[in-house]
């Protein structure tokens, strides 16, 4: 896998971003409880956070499908 430093930034930035908008989520909407869903709430709020910013996420054309890897093996 190549190295993206750019990409690696936002991402970063995002999750930090993500961490805090989740603990505010976690005390606010739901009373302090830990949040069992909050793989699905980070996934949301990653993609439109990403979206907001005008990036997009689509699979690459030149990436193996995970059905080609295994073919590959057998």
């Amino acid at each position: 896998m190549q190295k993206n430093p750019a990409a690696d930034e936002i991402l970063v930035g995002l999750l930090k971003q993500a961490a805090a908008a989740h603990g505010v989520h976690e005390q606010e909407e739901l009373g302090g409880v830990y949040d069992e869903a909050w793989p699905e709430w980070y996934a949301v709020h990653m993609a439109r956070a990403l979206a907001e910013q005008g990036y997009r996420l689509v699979p690459a054309t030149d990436a193996p499908t995970p059905d080609a890897q295994e073919r590959r093996r057998s």
